[in-house]
């Protein structure tokens, strides 16, 4: 197998390198990068038959929505990032989830002063107006060059005669099986006669899911927010007592907003912006970075890990007090990605100690997310990519599936702030920069990127979880870039993360002993995670030749190209 540094990789001059323990799949005129295989192979089979890149996206998310039902998604919403090669341009497509018009920046607070997290995430007052199939639909009606019906033919197809239960979704089933249970419609499709959750071997068919797709397919997005689909949501809405009504679906659209852009040691990075917290704060952190020379410092060595983690905690604090949807809030982007705010928050950082992050910047701290978020990854022989970020927010949203349709609920108004300035179920408190309010779309960390060099595609990467995705991103592109790493080796190794509030240093097993004592030394407070961190989706394009790795700490990921 053919890998590279990233030095011959600036070259266009590929070595064989043989000190690399592990080692991206490659192709020669397109890829796919998803968390589940059968996934990426629909949307490489696209590229086969002619489909660029969108064509391709559109198809691997719709696919995702079939095989991944904990985050995959038709009644979700996020981030969609798009570089156009023939225009040289970028698109960045926000579809995060609107709160309905019948929302209030109270309306969860019970009556002795705390917040109802039961009904923000386990019933349908939790549900926010769904954006993904606007985003597809438009995303294919502006830059692609199939119809819906050819990209969704695939997954009505896998809903309608089943896909066969995988460990990882066998695994997903089980940790969601009461929440799933209590629902009606969802022990129809995810579990057995003996009320059990399917089994690894199973067939897990979607009738209803496949009618609900078809229905897409026939007559475009508009069936899911004016015709039968949106009919069916809103009556199970008025129903059960949820909020979302059919003006409510009606009138949803997807922003399309101007990235977030930047540069580091040479690199062109362009991210998604707010309401998506990521791009304006890797910025922020890459910022500080500059000033350190980070590939002498070592990956992943005492020195690095604490000044990234100095950056983390800053950028976290910013994020608290300043983020939040840009329709509602005047976000001072240009000073956090300033190189002159980067310089102030280098002349507070200790090379020798922790600070305590009480004295940083005290704001108000963000909402987390589930890790259930998912993302992909394509790039096609023409230089277009596609890099997006969805989610239903937490694993299989709200549990509930709308009587009729074969689609999961997300509870993503669990994203906004409850009751501002008061701790939430997880122990952070909300800002009122991400309040509720209608029509109001919730602060997230989803985080789709694209690097570029000297004006052309390099490579692309995105992940979830939850509050971990920028941190995540951030390790993923300082591997490549200042420690030349490939980009399987970049995937694969160790990460951690802190993110201001609680005051702890997250650190996945793999990084030494000694390491971790030197930073108890500086004051870091030091928790091995009690998960992996994030599920990457990475294509990088060096010459003709495209590169690939699909994370491994999600099971069933697969970057497949032709």
């Amino acid at each position: 197998m053919l890998t590279l540094s990233a030095n011959s990789q600036q070259a266009n001059s590929p070595l064989l390198e043989f000190a690399s323990i592990t080692h991206p799949v490659s192709a020669k005129n397109g890829m796919v990068s998803s968390q589940v295989t059968l996934a990426s192979q629909i949307g490489a089979d696209i590229l086969e038959k002619g489909g660029n890149a969108v064509d391709a996206a559109v198809a691997t998310g719709f696919a995702l929505a079939v095989t991944l039902p904990r985050a995959g998604n038709i009644a979700g919403g996020g981030f969609m990032l798009i570089y156009l090669a023939e225009e040289n341009k970028f698109v960045a497509l926000d579809y995060k989830e609107m709160a309905p018009a019948a929302a209030s920046r109270d309306m969860y607070i019970k009556s002795d002063g705390t917040v109802d997290f039961d009904a923000i995430r386990f019933t349908r007052k939790g549900f926010g107006v769904p954006g993904t199939v606007a985003a597809f639909a438009k995303a294919l009606d502006d830059h692609g060059t199939m119809t819906l019906r050819e990209v969704l033919a695939p997954s009505i197809k896998a809903a309608r005669e089943g896909i066969e239960v995988t460990e990882g979704l066998a695994g997903a089933l089980i940790f969601a099986k009461e929440k799933l249970y209590r629902d009606a419609e969802a022990r129809k499709i995810f579990f057995d006669e003996a009320g059990e959750t399917l089994k690894v071997g199973d067939l897990l068919v979607q009738e209803d899911l496949a009618w609900s797709l078809e229905q897409i397919a026939e007559h475009g997005a508009d069936a899911f927010y004016k015709g039968e689909i949106a009919r069916r949501i809103a009556a199970d809405m008025e129903k059960n007592d949820g909020l979302v009504t059919m003006d409510d679906m009606a009138n949803y659209v997807v922003a399309e907003r101007e990235p977030v852009k930047g540069s580091y040691r040479g690199y062109d990075l362009t991210i998604m912006p707010p309401p998506s917290s990521g791009g304006v704060h890797i910025i922020q952190m890459m910022n500080i970075f500059e000033k350190f020379n980070i590939k002498e410092m070592g990956h992943n060595s005492a020195a690095t890990i604490h000044i990234m983690t100095e950056a983390m905690r800053q950028a976290y604090a910013d994020r608290s007090k300043y983020l939040g949807d840009p329709d509602f809030n005047n976000i001072p982007m240009q000073w956090l990605m300033s190189k002159e705010y980067a310089n102030e928050t280098v002349e507070n950082i200790s090379l020798d100690h922790a600070r305590d992050s009480k004295d940083v910047n005290p704001g108000m701290a963000p909402q987390t997310e589930s890790p259930d978020t998912t993302h992909y990854s394509v790039m096609d022989s023409q230089g277009n990519i596609v890099s997006n970020t969805y989610s239903l927010n937490y694993t299989y949203g709200s549990g509930i599936i709308a009587e009729g349709t074969g689609i999961l609920l997300n509870n993503v108004m669990d994203d906004f702030s409850a009751q501002p300035g008061t701790p939430n179920g997880f122990g952070l408190i909300g800002g009122e920069a991400n309040s509720i309010a209608p029509r109001k779309r919730a602060l997230s960390s989803m985080t789709p990127v694209i690097v570029t060099k000297d004006g052309k595609p390099y490579f692309t990467t995105g992940s979830p979880g939850g509050s971990r995705i920028i941190t995540t991103n951030l390790q993923i592109l300082m591997n490549v870039i200042d420690h030349d790493m490939n980009v399987a080796a970049a995937t694969h190794a160790p990460r951690f993360h802190h993110q201001w509030l609680p005051n702890k240093v997250y650190i996945e097993p793999g990084i030494s002993a000694d390491t971790l004592n030197i930073l108890r030394n500086k004051g870091h407070d030091i928790e091995p995670t009690p998960f992996t961190m994030g599920s990457t989706q990475t294509i990088m394009k060096v010459g003709d030749t495209f590169y690939g790795s699909a994370d491994p700490r999600r099971p069933g990921a697969a970057a497949i190209g032709y």
